[in-house]
């Protein structure tokens, strides 16, 4: 796999070049830029995938929970198009997983998806007075009023090659434009080495404000009511899952019972028949166990479609949250976030 990636070096080289050049007409406003008078929260990060953006954006509702805010999003992997509001009735297949998943968590919040996030602001601008943008960070045509800026806690200490050699999408340079910088999916127990150590593998130009969080696991949730339940005792489990690092997630359940089968689907892997045939031969042939996936992929099981599928199968959910560590060396993430939305009336 090293030898891989050496070879496709030269291709990195070359996808770098392409995105210094775009970053560099935007920067020297050879390319417009458009920002609005309201607050624009843009959540974003420079690796592929698995930083923690959607429990961002809902720490980011809850934080903000009484004010007039929408949630706006590109809708990755929907078969629609355009400017759409997201329904309770919507399906992952139309709006995208994330946004489904804000909607049903959220159901007072306005949740839209549109590929053109400077349109998809003109259409919600008039109504509300606060905007949660997941992963808009790379969209340059918006000049946000404040950006957050996520690494994950374990992918931070890899190389910070682009692609194809490496997992970057953007220029880790890029790191020095955010606002705030948050490491997400730290460990619980945070030493003060491992701190130490995430700040220097940064190396940041500039003095930035930055947090570390961790995921904070919920109950398992059944998929066809929705009902909160507790781990079995010894509980035997079928793990699968559709994100893009599934690392932690399949972590935590080793620590909640004895992980029989554990089945990885590509990211927003939109499912089918087959897929659940097979699922459900592997928990007729494994007896008495539970099948248990990710939140966001519950959104894409949900289909009607799929309904005949998974209703005699044990399937269920976990929740997950962003928590925050104290900081000891500055203002809590909270604090600052709203300072920089409302002022120092806060």
């Amino acid at each position: 796999m090293k030898k891989l990636r050496l070879l496709l070096l030269p291709f990195s080289w070359l996808y770098g070049a392409i995105l210094f050049f775009r970053h560099f007409i935007y920067d020297r406003g050879f390319a417009n830029s458009y920002g609005f008078d309201k607050p624009v929260i843009v959540i974003g990060n420079l690796v592929l995938g698995g930083a923690g953006k959607s429990p961002m954006t809902e720490y980011l509702l809850r934080l903000f929970a009484g004010v007039s805010i929408a949630t706006l999003s590109r809708g990755y992997g929907r078969k629609s198009t355009g400017y759409l509001e997201v329904q309770g009735g919507s399906t992952a297949e139309k709006v995208g997983d994330e946004p489904l998943q804000f909607k049903r968590k959220f159901p007072g919040v306005t949740v839209a998806v549109c590929e053109d996030r400077v349109e998809g602001l003109r259409q919600l601008m008039p109504s509300h007075d606060i905007f949660v943008l997941d992963d808009a960070f790379q969209h340059r045509r918006l000049k946000p009023g404040i950006s957050i800026l996520l690494f994950d806690f374990e992918s931070l200490q890899e190389n910070k090659w682009v692609l194809p050699a490496g997992n970057y999408r953007d220029l880790f340079m890029r790191r020095n434009f955010a606002d705030i910088i948050v490491i997400t999916k730290s460990p619980e127990a945070l030493s003060k080495t491992d701190r130490q150590r995430c700040l220097q593998l940064l190396k940041l130009e500039r003095e930035l404000p930055t947090f570390f969080s961790y995921i904070e696991y919920g109950d398992l949730v059944n998929l066809m009511t929705d009902e909160k339940e507790s781990f079995p005792i010894n509980a035997r489990l079928i793990v699968m899952t559709g994100i893009a690092n599934p690392t932690s997630f399949c972590n935590y359940l080793t620590t909640k019972g004895n992980v029989l089968k554990m089945i990885e689907f590509p990211d927003h892997h939109r499912y089918t028949a087959g897929d659940l045939l097979k699922i459900k031969r592997y928990w007729q042939s494994l007896g008495d166990c539970l099948i248990v996936t990710t939140e966001k992929d519950a959104m894409r099981l949900r289909d009607p479609e799929l309904r005949s599928h998974i209703e005699d199968l044990p399937l269920h959910y976990i929740p997950i949250e962003t928590k925050f560590h104290h900081n000891a060396s500055g203002p809590s993430f909270d604090n600052l976030i709203k300072d920089q939305v409302f002022g120092k009336q806060v």
